[in-house]
């Protein structure tokens, strides 16, 4: 099984986020954090975690890009107890058992994503606000296969 972690490219995400997501912590879309927002919520940084921000599961920070890895099924249950009971800290949920099968769901939804793509590749996401509500879609990019001579040391080492 894939799923996603954080990665940053620059210090950026320190600077467009209110909370930034820690490099490598496990991440998925979080779109549902958006669910009930309006034109009016999307200002600032706000924004910018609507607009191309995945949940940190670990900090529940937001990261522009994540990078496609395998994941044990050990950790991936792990991860969704610790979603299910962020849907009890912030959303209310009234447990963590009845908000564990919203979170497996998540998360299944993440791993389905990753599975189509080779490890190490990119994932961005990008959001709009429809009348139908949080319109999401991805962009991959693909890992370039590194040449030979770029890791390679040729000649006589004497």
């Amino acid at each position: 099984m894939k799923l996603a972690r954080a990665v940053h490219m620059d210090d950026s995400d320190r600077n467009v986020y209110f909370s930034p997501a820690r490099t490598g912590e496990w991440c998925l879309s979080g779109g549902f954090e958006f669910s009930d927002w309006t034109e009016a919520d999307l200002t600032g940084k706000s924004r910018q975690a609507f607009a191309n921000g995945w949940l940190g599961l670990e900090t529940f920070g937001r990261v522009t890009f994540v990078a496609i890895t395998p994941i044990e099924d050990t950790e991936f249950n792990e991860l969704i107890d610790r979603l299910a009971q962020h849907f009890v800290d912030i959303y209310g949920a009234p447990s963590v058992e009845a908000a564990r099968g919203v979170a497996a769901e998540e998360l299944a939804y993440m791993a389905e994503l990753c599975e189509e793509h080779d490890e190490n590749t990119l994932l961005a996401v990008q959001r709009e606000l429809t009348g139908e509500g949080v319109k999401e879609s991805y962009s991959a990019i693909e890992a370039p296969v590194a040449e030979l001579d770029l890791v390679a040391m040729h000649g006589d080492l004497e």
